[in-house]
């Protein structure tokens, strides 16, 4: 582990809960100082309260782009930028045929797009860290599903797997300036991200019952699914571990799948012929 001499600065987007709250505690514990993003002010509110000054909480919505740039000018501002943490996202659900595409685009910039814009406006000040201390790292949580895709959640299979592959073009160009860009694929996670997803696609289904009414069987799986990652998935602290151990490590690794489901499935999909991968994750009438 790296010897910490003083409180260096690393940003976590989508702090408010889930793992973006458990990834500030992990890194305050670590003696990190934490620019904290949220949506909004109460949640601002709560983590000043509860971490105090070691947090620095930031008002920041990924669907606007003024609010990022904003956030980024007032880290880069303070000076230097140790790590960034892209984790904010969303999961809206709904069969791709039918998903209205203002849904799928509003995906693609929360999952994509998004995590993009927030690197640009922060890497002058990781570029900072690495002339004043010789290292900075960026760290895109993605997950199990930019490895494989199933019904339903198309949208944000497409956003996560698009994730890897820009991940995997900024590690590239960021080589040569001594960042590194680090990506985590965890499993199921019990956070709010899938009640709000099921939400959002009981909403969408009732603005169009006849369009979805052809799909009813694959959100009602879709539905259940979420329900049992919200009541039985992995705790959030378990990805703030792999995150904290990502910004500490001398040596981490460039992509790391968390919890055991993920890593069954990483396992399947390396080892499993095609055709056998789409058997399995084919809907079923």
């Amino acid at each position: 582990m790296i010897d910490v001499e003083s409180r260096r600065a690393v940003v976590v987007t989508g702090a408010s809960t889930g793992i973006g709250r458990a990834s500030v505690a992990a890194l305050v514990a670590e003696r990190f100082s934490v620019f904290a993003t949220v949506r909004r002010l109460e949640d601002a509110d709560e983590l000043q309260e509860q971490f105090g000054d070691s947090v620095v909480p930031l008002l920041m919505d990924l669907l606007d782009e003024d609010s990022v740039r904003a956030a980024g000018a007032e880290v880069c501002a303070s000076g230097p930028l140790f790590g960034l943490v892209n984790n904010a996202g969303a999961a809206l659900p709904g069969p791709l045929e039918y998903l209205p595409i203002d849904t799928f685009r509003r995906q693609l910039e929360i999952n994509l797009t998004g995590q993009l814009l927030v690197t640009q406006v922060m890497l002058p000040a990781l570029r900072r860290s690495v002339e004043e201390a010789g290292d900075a790292r960026i760290v895109m949580i993605g997950s199990i599903g930019g490895r494989i895709a199933g019904p339903i959640l198309g949208a944000y299979h497409a956003a996560k797997h698009g994730l890897v592959g820009m991940t995997g073009a900024l590690r590239a160009e960021l080589a040569p300036f001594g960042i590194r860009v680090l990506l985590i694929e965890p499993g199921t996670i019990a956070t709010p991200i899938w009640e709000r997803g099921r939400a959002h696609g009981e909403e969408l289904q009732s603005r169009h019952p006849h369009s979805f009414g052809r799909y009813a069987e694959q959100l009602q799986g879709a539905y259940a699914m979420a329900e049992r990652g919200a009541r039985s998935g992995q705790e959030p602290r378990t990805v703030a571990r792999a995150i904290a151990q990502a910004l500490t490590s001398r040596n981490p690794p460039p992509r790391q799948v968390v919890g055991r489901d993920a890593k069954v499935v990483a396992g399947l999909v390396r080892l499993l012929p095609f055709r056998a991968i789409y058997r399995v994750t084919r809907a079923r009438r």
